[in-house]
């Protein structure tokens, strides 16, 4: 098994110092650029001057994890303060509305030499899945001059890889006939749409062995979907881990598939209690909060994601000595409390239902019923899957690890089960969540 690509990317991009080994030149690297970062933005920007008042300067990392976090709700309600560059010099601006939200909408602003070091970390990050001379068809927003699909087609071609940007899958048959066209490709896109376009193909249009490997991402992405590819697709399948506040990129599998190494000379990552933000102890499960260590428009320190994950502390199959972030375990705010105590999240959900044959997505809700909470489903189905879908509904939700002891308990019933024929509106790029329609 070849080493995550990333090792020679940083090796390159982190000063040596003798004989020190490149996690200590990691180590002190990040610590050096921390300083600056903090120093940068008190001295640019009107919302960090205000925030790190009679803040001392970074001396260690446990100084540095004592500092105010950024929020979701700062870049909503401080964006233009958070700005540490003037607005001519900003190439893209990204506006970020999340769902249900009516307040301001989130915008992150970045300069050319911002998104040039997102294109050069998907060029390498890239390479754990295609060599020069393969094809990527890239099913992501790419319409826009430096959209996420416009940038890693930019980085591909830098790699002598041939990118062909589609955008989201909206006509499944066009989508198949794109892959058609273009012998083992990679597919990078969304993960229900991909899975849709593997467990909707009914004629069989991409025949097993066609398609070289896919890479997920902008979601969670459900074990039962990557299974579900290698199955049908018989490719290899790598999951890819970043926000457009971390300039769209953040972290890749390597071959081994075991957690995303991370663009650490770009951003330093931190696990904290997501109730105290007091950091986690090595290896516990937590909120990811990040620093960017490059960046000069919006440069974010210690940024709350709201995602929840864990560092890996075994060191990684690849053999590499750069850190992992563990599998995303979803949002954290995103699960729903239930009246008698128990807990219900959006990947529960996801590795429960995903097996079922034939389910391409599903929304869920959950509804008060008498002195408890029931769960309506809305599923999207491959033609004529309904009657096996509603038939294996209950029996899977009751043998899910996560969703098994609720539906025993009765902490939670299922209630209706409905199915929408004519897919999901939307470009698929939004978050999939539980809706909470209960009452006060």
């Amino acid at each position: 098994m070849n080493k995550t690509p990333l090792e020679d990317w940083l090796n390159a991009r982190v000063p040596g110092h003798g004989d020190a080994t490149l996690t200590e030149r990691i180590d002190r690297y990040q610590l050096q650029r921390l300083r600056e970062t903090v120093e940068y933005v008190r001295g640019k920007s009107p919302f960090y001057r205000d925030l790190f008042a009679g803040v001392d300067p970074v001396t260690d990392l446990k100084r540095f994890s004592t500092l105010p976090f950024t929020t979701a709700d700062d870049l909503r309600e401080q964006g233009l303060r958070m700005l540490c560059s003037s607005q001519d010099e900003i190439e893209r601006v990204v506006t970020l509305q999340s769902s249900g939200t009516t307040g301001p909408a989130k915008r992150v602003f970045f300069t050319a030499q911002d998104l040039e070091a997102t294109v050069d970390f998907f060029a390498h990050g890239m390479a754990t899945l295609v060599e020069p001379g393969a094809t990527v068809i890239i099913f992501l927003p790419g319409e826009l001059p430096d959209s996420v699909g416009d940038l890693l087609a930019r980085a591909l071609v830098r790699t002598k890889v041939n990118p062909v940007v589609s955008g989201p899958v909206r006509d499944q048959a066009a989508a198949r006939a794109t892959i058609m066209k273009h012998p083992r490709p990679c597919l990078v896109g969304i993960p229900t749409q991909i899975l849709a376009l593997a467990r909707g193909d009914l004629a069989g249009t991409i025949s097993k062995g066609w398609v070289a490997s896919v890479l997920l991402s902008t979601d969670y992405v459900p074990k039962a979907i990557e299974r579900e590819l290698e199955r049908l697709w018989g490719c290899r399948v790598l999951t890819h881990y970043g926000m457009t506040e971390t300039g769209l990129g953040g972290g890749v599998e390597c071959a081994a598939g075991d957690g995303y190494h991370l663009r650490e000379a770009d951003l330093y990552t931190e696990i904290v209690d997501p109730g105290t933000g007091m950091p986690a102890a090595d290896g516990e499960e937590g909120e990811v909060v990040f620093t960017t260590l490059c960046r000069r428009g919006m440069p974010l320190v210690r940024y709350r994601t709201g995602d929840l994950a864990r560092l890996v502390t075994s060191p990684c199959p690849c053999g590499t000595a750069l850190k992992r972030l563990g599998r995303v375990q979803g949002r954290i705010g995103a699960g729903i409390s239930l009246e008698n105590g128990g807990r219900i999240r959006m990947p529960a959900l996801d590795e429960a239902l995903f097996p079922i044959p034939g389910v391409l997505d599903f929304s869920a809700e959950v509804r008060s019923q008498g002195e408890g909470d029931q769960l309506n489903l809305c599923f999207h189905t491959v033609e004529g899957g309904e009657e096996e879908v509603a038939r294996n509904a209950l029996p899977a939700l009751l043998q899910g690890g996560a969703t098994g002891m609720l539906f025993r308990e009765k902490e939670l019933t299922l209630g209706s089960i409905t199915f929408n024929e004519g897919g999901w509106p939307g470009t698929g790029v939004a978050k999939r969540q539980i809706q909470d329609h209960r009452c006060g």
